[in-house]
Order: C-alpha cells, then structure tokens, then sequence
C-alpha cells in the first residue's frame, strides 16, 4: 500500500511516541521507523529471481566432512555460547504460556533439555525471551537450576500497524494485542541493546551458536564449531536439502554481488512462487540454525549503528483469534537474512537430523514416541534401530487436526502412553481416535475413524496395515 506524499511520514510521529513511551531504546525506534518508511513508500520486502541465483551444493561443505575439526571445537566450547531463541508462546498447538516449558520427551520439558545440553558440554547458555515468556521462564528456571542459571535477554517488541491507513493499531481492551514481536532477526540488536553482546565479549565469548527452542535436534556441535572457528567465518548458517514437505519454507540463495541470501516464502513474488518453492532449482532450507562470530557482529553494529535486514510484511488480523478484529501488518525479519551482511558468510550442509522442529502436536508425537531417543551428547536424535531395520530418518505424522491440534485434546488421546513408532514410515490419523497402552505401529499405515463416536485402538495392538472403524 503506498500513500500519498502529504501522507506519507504522518503517522511516524505517533509510533515514535508510542515506542518511546513503552521504554523501547532508540535504536530500536530507529529501526522500527527504517522499516515503516519502507512501507509507506510501497516497498514489500519482495525479492524477485532477477535478483538472485539458486545455490549449488558444490558451493557449500558438508557437515559429514567436517570430522577432523572436532578436537578444534571442542577446545572452542569455553570461548562459545549457545542462545536459545525463547519467545514462542505456542499458540498454534493452544499453549497460553512459554512453548519451551512443555513436556515434550520423557517428561522432560524443551528448556529443561536445553538446560541440561549446555551443561553436557560446558558451553554457556543464554535465553532471548520474549515479553510472552519472561516471566514464566524465570520461575521455571528457578526449579530446573537455581544455583546456575542460565543468562537472559530481552526481545523487543513493535507495534502493529493499521492495514487501512499505516497508522498505529489500537486495541483498548487488551492493549498488549497492539504489539508484535519483530521475529527473531531481532536477536542481534537485543544483544546489543540488553549490554549482553558487550558483557559475552568481556567474558572471552566469542563464539554463538543460536538455535529455536522447539528444536532439540539442534545441540552445538563441536565439529561445527571447530570448522566456524578454524575458518574465521563471521557468520555461518546451517542448510539442509529440500524435501517436498520443504516446498513453503525459504531457501538459500546468492545475490549478484556474490554474497548469500536467505529469501523467505513471505519474499517470494505471487506470480513466481512456483519457481521459488522449485526443489530442484532452490535446493536448500535455512534450519534456523545459526553461527555468528560476536566481535564481528559488535563491529558490524558499530560501523552500521543498527542491523537492518530485509523486511518481512506480515498481515494479520489484531486479534489472531478474532478474525472480525481490524487488519494489520506486522514488521518480521528473519535471523538467517543477516547472512547477506557479512562478507565472507558462511553456509554448510547439515542431516535432517539437525532439524526436527515440533511446530504441532503430529511433530509432538513424532518426537514423544520410540522413534527418537536421546544420544550420549544428550542431543535428540533418531532412534538407530530404524536404520538397522532400513526405515527412513524422516517419521512423517499426520494427525487430524479436529481432534488433535491442541495440546489437551492430544494428551486425552494419548493418556494412557504414546504408540511405538520406531518401525512406522507414515502415520496419518482422520477422525476421533483414542489409544490405549502398548500399541505398536509400523509401516505406512492410515487410521480412519468414520463414526460420530469415538475409536479406541485397544491395549497391546500391532497395526502394521490401514485400520477403519
């Protein structure tokens, strides 16, 4: 939506006030007020194939060659630190608090996995938590390790904007909906800004590797960081090979300066989305697993004075679950495009291994059940019993979403204990379906349940072929 030239900064003023008097630091004001003007000048954020070029997997190395840097990071881990992107509320799977603090493997919660991971290895751990998940994040952090605690540090937050006129969006009866979080691009001026850049750097930390909290695939490696390290790489981004469930998400690719670029789905022109979701062509996914050399970053913020990365214009309603409420947009930016600001960036290839993310309960099941364990790194991975009996890494499920979307509605169906799935390839469930203890399933199997009440799939059964009732 571009606006006329008399309209054009009108509403700056407003929002520059608003952010000033929620506290927000001015580089943030000044930030937030780049990516404003580029909305109200017309700019989309849209990055045309013109532009860039796909990526060969000759240009970037592989994780599995990366063995003889091990010894390299391991003696890294003292100089590195592991943060933990923590600001996911998990309203999807119809969490109301912190997502990190659900039980997701042997009653065991994301954060107190996280917790135990960075201990394993002896590397410093730092929470970014959202205004969502400050609060409930300490007070669990006081049960998990009171004495050791990990360091935290604060996502900002921007105001959303009104689809109809760019002006600030108003919503007096729950105030807090007239922000959003900036997506977790905003991790580099959080550091910066919260003194926890500058306070790592005094420590002899030069080192982060940052990862979600919903991925517990994703423990520092030391191989990956011995390779980070020995190549003074200033930033590094972890990429894995496209499947045909990757088609919606961003890939890697080089823009005509040479530098990679990470260009979201979100950036993808309408009328080119069919070749930018191409797995052929755009053969590599960002996993949101990232390395960035931190005397780098504090350079780079210094020369630049703030991070200012490609811009992701994101509509949705004020309220996400009131579609009546007015339009908005929100301003995102994503992690990985940094990787464009830095010359010499870094892209390797990593397994899938590296990136299971639990975004909805089917991906809950998934990592609940036998098929993944943990390893002796304490990372978790696929269980090697399917590799022996030649099933695929991947463990696909899909679970009726009527039934199963939300996290109460799934632990009801699975209160009595969680299938084995160590032999199954594919698990799709359509209609109401309870289990009870000691089921097994292996193979590709489809469960219907047609009938208005509910199925019950009795102690002890083995499917290993379509099952209807």
């Amino acid at each position: 939506m571009k606006m006329t030239s008399d309209q054009e900064f009108a509403h700056l003023p407003s929002f520059k006030a608003k952010l000033k008097k929620e506290g927000l630091p001015s580089v943030v004001i000044d930030t937030f007020s780049y990516y404003y003007l580029k909305l109200v000048k017309g700019e989309t954020g849209l990055i045309y194939d013109r532009d860039i070029s796909a990526v060969a997997p000759e240009e970037i190395e592989a994780a599995e060659n990366l063995a003889p840097y091990k010894a390299a990071g391991e003696k890294a881990f003292k100089k590195a630190v592991r943060i933990t992107l923590n600001g996911g509320l998990g309203t999807s799977m119809g969490l109301t608090g912190a997502k990190s603090l659900l039980k997701v493997k042997d009653d065991k919660s994301f954060l107190e996995i996280i917790v135990e991971q960075a201990r394993s290895i002896g590397a410093k751990l730092a929470l970014m938590n959202s205004f969502n998940t400050h609060r409930d994040t300490l007070a669990a952090l006081e049960k998990i390790d009171p004495n050791h605690p990990p360091l935290t540090f604060l996502q900002h937050k921007f105001p959303k904007i009104l689809q109809s006129n760019l002006s600030p969006a108003s919503w007096p009866k729950n105030p807090e909906l007239e922000w959003n979080p900036p997506g977790h691009g905003d991790v580099y001026t959080a550091l910066y800004t919260s003194g926890m850049l500058q306070r790592l750097l005094d420590e002899g930390v030069v080192y982060a590797f940052i990862s979600n909290s919903d991925n517990l695939g994703a423990n520092m490696d030391a191989a990956l960081l011995g390779y980070f390290a020995e190549n003074s790489f200033p930033f590094m981004m972890e990429v894995a090979e496209k499947t045909v469930a990757d088609v919606k998400g961003g890939h890697l690719a080089r823009l005509t300066n040479g530098r990679l670029i990470l260009r979201e789905i979100a950036q993808c022109p309408q009328e080119e989305r069919d070749a930018c979701m191409d797995i052929e062509r755009y053969r590599f996914f960002n996993t949101n697993n990232i390395w960035i050399n931190l005397e780098f970053l504090k350079e780079l913020i210094g020369r630049e004075k703030a991070i200012y990365l490609p811009m992701i214009l994101n509509p949705k309603n004020l309220d996400p679950r009131d579609k009546t409420s007015p339009d908005v947009f929100q301003i995102e930016t994503a992690m990985g495009a940094a990787i464009s600001l830095f010359d010499g960036a870094a892209a390797v290839r990593v397994p899938r291994s590296r990136f299971f993310p639990v975004k909805m309960c089917s991906d809950l099941l998934a990592v609940r059940s036998d098929g993944f364990v943990f390893d002796s790194n304490g990372s978790l991975v696929v269980n090697p019993e399917r590799q022996k009996k030649g099933r695929p890494d991947t463990l696909a499920v899909d679970l009726d979403p009527k039934y199963y979307a939300k996290i109460d509605l799934f632990d009801a169906r699975f209160k009595s204990g969680i299938p084995s799935l160590v032999n199954c390839e594919t698990l799709k469930i359509e209609g109401d379906v309870r289990f009870e203890r000691d089921v097994t399933i292996a193979g590709r199997v489809l469960i219907i349940n047609s009938r208005a009440s509910q199925a019950v799939v009795e102690k002890g059964t083995v499917i290993e072929k379509d099952l209807c009732f």
